[in-house]
């Protein structure tokens, strides 16, 4: 859970920022997030969400 809402802030945060520099206009930004919104509920949402989690695991793996 705390993994999956420091994306969601982290992802917010980034949108948030593209706009305002004007990389990316309000209209794509709004499609982007409404796929993203209806590809969770699709059944890819589980095998995305154990990528995501095994990339995280290989990251907090790493030792500096």
């Amino acid at each position: 859970m705390a993994i999956s809402l420091s994306v969601v802030l982290l992802l917010a945060i980034i949108l948030v920022v593209m706009i305002r520099s004007g990389s990316i206009k309000a209209g794509p930004a709004i499609v982007a997030a409404l796929f993203g919104f209806f590809l969770a509920s699709t059944g890819m949402a589980d095998d995305i969400q154990r990528f995501l989690n095994s990339i995280a695991s290989t990251i907090n793996q790493i030792s500096f």
